[in-house]
């Protein structure tokens, strides 16, 4: 049952509520988001499967892609089993640690997410503007190290917002009308000055975030700017394919994340409902679109699963 917490350091449990105003229709709502859900899964699988056993695949676009697929699958497995349980099953108590859990781990992955985005972008650039450096660049221990420093920083920014949640007295209703555990929800909750929380979590989106875009931007600029000296048409053109998939990616990924953010700045005049629906596109949509978009316009994956799922009749494409 919902409680009240009067002054106290941490509520015992949260109520989830789900989306507000569709308690009638959750039941048929979450069938878009389980299997949105199950395509992530099979999807982000399914690649991680192909790049780890295609030895032709084990190069410095498809490690950072590898790393990518992770960490969609820890963004989406964090939130949405929790979210189809409010929605099927009413199953909205969780406890305050495992709120701070949720929320720290899909936390973390949108910023190693970011982080895996803007080296994917150093990839292209350094693979468009310096080929013939490219290998020596970009090695295997370099890749690691690279994916240590992502995964560093991101559970670097955000842990200190775990204790800024934990120091906070709760004396309001435990109910979170929401489908997952989210850092301003909580904080909204509570009765302290929240302030620190806030320019907190401004300042992680600024220089974390926003940084990584600013410098996707740079590393985009500098290659249009490689690939227009092109003499040749064919070769611009065969340059900004290979860019293609993941130009579509980060916008789909910022895109979300700006839906997501204007969502929770303009939430007074949103519906709930919608500021919801927003909030989950958040954390399903990239982790469903990525493995489709890299599937689908990059020739070695592509060629790969029609391997995988056609191997009789592959033979002819491959050659091709």
């Amino acid at each position: 049952m919902p409680a009240d917490n009067h002054s106290v350091l941490g509520p015992a449990t949260f109520i989830l509520t789900g989306i507000p105003g569709t308690e009638e229709s959750q039941v048929w709502t979450a069938i878009p988001f389980c299997l949105m859900y199950v395509a992530a899964l099979l999807g982000n699988s399914l690649l991680l499967f192909i790049i780890a056993t295609e030895r032709s695949l084990h190069e410095p676009m498809y490690l950072f892609l590898s790393m990518l697929s992770t960490v969609d699958l820890l963004l989406s497995t964090s939130t949405v089993p929790k979210m189809l349980a409010v929605f099927w099953f009413r199953a909205g108590e969780i406890s305050f640690a495992a709120c701070l859990t949720q929320m720290f781990f899909m936390h973390v992955s949108l910023t190693a997410e970011s982080g895996i985005l803007l080296a994917m972008a150093f990839d292209r650039y350094v693979a468009i503007c310096n080929p013939l450096r490219y290998t020596t660049l970009l090695t295997k221990p370099v890749i690691g190290k690279i994916g240590l420093a992502v995964l560093t920083r991101s559970v670097g920014v955000f842990f200190p917002y775990v204790f800024l949640l934990k120091r906070l007295k709760f004396c309001t209703t435990n109910l979170l009308p929401h489908t997952y555990c989210q850092e301003w929800a909580i904080a909204r909750l509570a009765c302290d000055d929240v302030t620190v929380n806030f320019w907190y979590g401004v300042a992680v989106a600024i220089l974390a975030i926003g940084l990584d875009a600013v410098l996707i931007s740079v590393s985009y600029m500098l290659i249009l700017q490689a690939v227009f000296r092109l003499p040749v048409k064919d070769a611009r053109l065969k340059a900004l394919h290979t860019c293609s998939s993941h130009v579509c990616v980060i916008l789909i990924f910022y895109i979300s994340s700006l839906f997501s953010y204007f969502a929770h700045e303009f939430g007074h005049i949103v519906p709930g409902s919608i500021l919801n629906l927003l909030a989950n596109s958040h954390v399903l949509v990239p982790p469903m679109l990525n493995p489709v978009i890299y599937g689908v316009t990059t020739n070695k994956i592509l060629k790969c699963l029609i391997k995988v799922f056609n191997p009789w009749c592959s033979k002819s494409f491959l050659q091709s």
